[in-house]
C-alpha cells in the first residue's frame, strides 16, 4: 500500500493530521488522539488501585504486586531509546494497533494467572506498548498543542495527561473492585484497546513521517535486554529487601552479586559497541548529573506518598481502597496549578528554571508540615486535601521543569532519547523503588524503637485490675499512636532534606541551563513593583 506523503515542515501551512481519512472533520481530530492516549494510559499490567483486592483473592503479597508495577515501569523506561526507531520504520496504524492489541493481550493474562514468572515479564511488555502507544499519540499532535514546538509549553500539558492518568487510574481501578472485582478493570482496558483499535481502522489510515523507511538494523537489542534484567534484578533486591531482612538473606546477597556482575558486562559493552544502546557521550552534557542528582532528590522524596501515605490510610485509619482513592484525587487541583505555574515559568515569561525547582521543593515541604501537624486519628479526613494539592503541585512542577532542563542541556535527538531513558531510570523506577525499600526500613526501625520507649509504661502495676479485661484494645490504641509518632518522625526528615533543598535552589548561585533567559527579578524587587501597581 502506498503511504500518503509527508507533512509539510511546521510553519508552513496549517496543522494538519495526514493520518485521518478526508472525511474526519478536521478540528476534532486532535481530541480523538487525546481520547485516545487518556485510554492507554489508563492501562497496565497491575493497577495500584486494587493491589487490596489482588492480595485478597490470590496468593501474591504486596512485594509480588510491587515488583509487577516496577516491571512495567522498568519496561516504559527502556523502550525511550527506541521511539524514533520505531516511529520511523513503521505506520501510525501499525504502531498504535499493535501497542493496543499488546495490552489487551496482557491484561487478559495479567487476570487468569498469578504465576510470577509469567507476570514479570508480561507487565514489562504491557509497558512497553503503553509508552510506545503514549508517544505515538502525543508526538502527531505535538504541533497542535505548540505550534512553535515550545517544550516550555509541551511538557507541562504533557504532565497533564500522564498526572491525571495515574490518579485517576488508580481510583477507578479502586472503586470497580470495591463495586464488582478487581478482573473488570481488566475489561473495561480491554474494551478502551478495542476502542483505539477500531478508530485506527475505520477513521484513519497507514502513514509514516519518513517517505523512506528506517530499517531497524543497527540497534544494540542485546544490550537492552541486559539492562532490563538488570533493573529487574535491581527492584528484586529494593522490594523484598526488607521483607528478606537485606544483605542477612543469602538470596540477596547472590542478586546483588549478580548485578554487580551484570553492571560491569553492561558498561563493556557500551564502551566497546560501535553503536551502543546507550551512548556515554551523554553524560558529558552540560547540567545532565546535576539534573540527574535533583530528579533522584525529588522522587525519593515524593516516594513518601507511595509508602507513608499507604502505611497511615490504611494502618492507621482504616480506609478502604475507594475511599483512599477518592482522597488522593484531591491532588490533582494541585497539579493543574503546577502546570499554570510551569506554563507561565517556562514557556510565557522564559524565566530561569532554578527558582521553579525551588517552589516545587518548596510545596513538597508545605506537604511534608501538612501531613507532619494533621497525623491523627481523630482528624478529619477532609482536613488532608489541601496537603495532597501541594504534592500533586509539587510533582507536576518538578516533573515537568526538570524534563524541559535536560531538554535543553541535550541539544541531540537521538543523545535526547537516551537521555530520557536514563532520565525516566531514576524518575519512574529506580528512585520510587528505593524510596519503597527506605521508608519501609526506616519505618520498621523508629516502630521497634518507639514500641520499646511507650510500650514500657504499658505494665502491671499502671493497668487498672478492672480493665485487663481490655487489655487487647488498649495494646491496639497504643500501635495505632506510635504508628502515627513514626510517621511523624521520617515526615520531619522529609521537611529537613526539602527545606535545605529550596534554600540551595533560592540562595546559590547555580549556572543557567539554557542561554538568553530572562532573570527572574529578585523577591523584594519584584514585591516592590507588585505593590506599586496595586496602589
Amino acid at each position: 500500500m502506498q503511504l500518503p506523503p509527508s507533512p509539510p515542515a511546521a510553519g508552513k501551512m496549517p496543522f494538519q493530521m495526514p493520518m485521518f481519512r478526508a472525511w474526519v472533520p478536521r478540528k476534532i481530530q486532535p481530541w480523538i488522539y487525546i481520547l485516545q492516549v487518556l485510554c492507554i494510559q489508563f492501562s497496565g499490567g497491575v493497577y495500584l488501585g486494587a493491589l487490596e483486592a489482588v492480595r485478597g483473592t490470590t496468593a501474591l503479597q504486596l512485594e509480588d504486586l510491587l515488583m509487577l508495577l516496577y516491571a512495567g515501569l522498568a519496561g516504559m523506561a527502556v523502550w525511550f531509546p527506541m521511539l524514533f526507531r520505531m516511529k520511523f520504520r513503521f505506520t501510525n496504524q501499525q504502531l498504535l494497533i499493535g501497542s493496543a492489541v499488546v495490552i489487551a493481550v496482557c491484561n487478559l493474562i495479567t487476570m487468569r494467572t498469578t504465576n510470577m514468572a509469567v507476570l514479570l515479564p508480561v507487565c514489562f511488555i504491557a509497558g512497553i506498548a503503553k509508552l510506545q502507544g503514549t508517544f505515538e499519540n502525543m508526538s502527531n499532535i505535538q504541533l497542535w498543542m505548540t505550534p512553535e514546538r515550545d517544550f516550555g509549553v509541551f511538557f507541562p500539558i504533557l504532565h497533564i495527561v500522564l498526572l491525571t492518568a495515574i490518579t485517576g487510574s488508580a481510583w477507578l481501578a479502586a472503586v470497580i473492585a470495591f463495586h464488582f472485582s478487581w478482573q473488570m478493570m481488566h475489561v473495561l482496558t480491554i474494551g478502551t484497546m478495542c476502542f483505539v483499535v477500531a478508530v485506527q481502522l475505520f477513521l484513519c489510515q497507514p502513514w509514516c513521517p519518513m517517505p523512506q523507511r528506517m530499517p531497524l538494523r543497527g540497534i544494540d537489542i542485546s544490550t537492552g535486554l541486559l539492562i532490563s534484567l538488570l533493573m529487574l534484578m535491581i527492584s528484586y533486591i529494593l522490594v523484598y529487601g526488607d521483607r528478606l531482612m537485606w544483605f542477612f538473606s543469602p538470596t540477596l546477597r547472590w542478586v546483588l552479586a549478580l548485578s554487580l556482575i551484570l553492571l560491569a558486562f553492561i558498561m563493556y559493552r557500551l564502551k566497546t559497541v560501535e553503536k551502543p544502546f546507550i551512548s556515554l557521550e551523554i553524560f558529558k552534557y552540560k547540567n545532565v548529573l546535576a539534573i540527574l542528582l535533583v530528579t533522584a532528590v525529588a522522587e525519593l522524596l515524593l516516594g513518601a506518598e507511595h509508602t507513608l501515605e499507604e502505611i497511615y490510610w490504611t494502618e492507621v485509619r482504616g480506609l478502604e481502597e475507594h475511599t483512599k482513592g477518592a482522597l488522593c484525587l484531591w491532588s490533582l487541583p494541585g497539579v493543574y496549578v503546577g502546570v499554570l505555574i510551569t506554563l507561565y515559568w517556562l514557556g510565557h515569561k522564559k524565566w530561569k528554571v532554578w527558582k521553579l525547582f525551588a517552589i516545587g521543593f518548596g510545596c513538597i515541604m508545605v506537604y511534608s508540615l501538612w501531613m507532619y501537624f494533621y497525623l491523627d486519628v481523630n482528624v478529619p479526613i477532609e482536613q488532608y486535601r489541601l496537603g495532597l494539592a501541594f504534592r500533586g503541585c509539587a510533582y507536576a512542577i518538578l516533573a515537568a521543569s526538570l524534563m524541559w532542563s535536560l531538554h535543553e542541556s541535550v541539544h541531540d535527538l537521538e543523545h535526547f532519547f537516551m537521555a530520557l531513558f536514563i532520565f525516566n531510570v531514576i524518575h519512574m523506577y529506580l528512585a520510587g523503588a528505593s524510596g519503597y525499600g527506605l521508608y519501609t526500613t526506616l519505618f520498621k526501625h523508629f516502630m521497634a524503637d518507639n514500641m520499646s520507649r511507650y510500650g514500657a509504661c504499658l505494665t502491671l502495676t499502671t493497668l487498672d485490675s478492672q480493665l485487663l479485661s481490655t487489655l487487647n484494645s488498649q495494646l491496639s490504641t497504643l500501635s495505632v499512636s506510635v504508628m502515627s509518632v513514626t510517621l511523624k518522625q521520617i515526615y520531619g526528615q522529609i521537611i529537613w532534606v526539602s527545606l535545605f533543598m529550596t534554600s540551595a535552589f533560592l540562595l546559590l548561585d547555580i549556572p543557567r541551563v539554557r542561554t538568553g533567559i530572562e532573570k527572574v527579578p529578585y523577591w523584594p524587587v519584584y514585591g516592590i513593583k507588585l505593590l506599586t501597581r496595586l496602589r
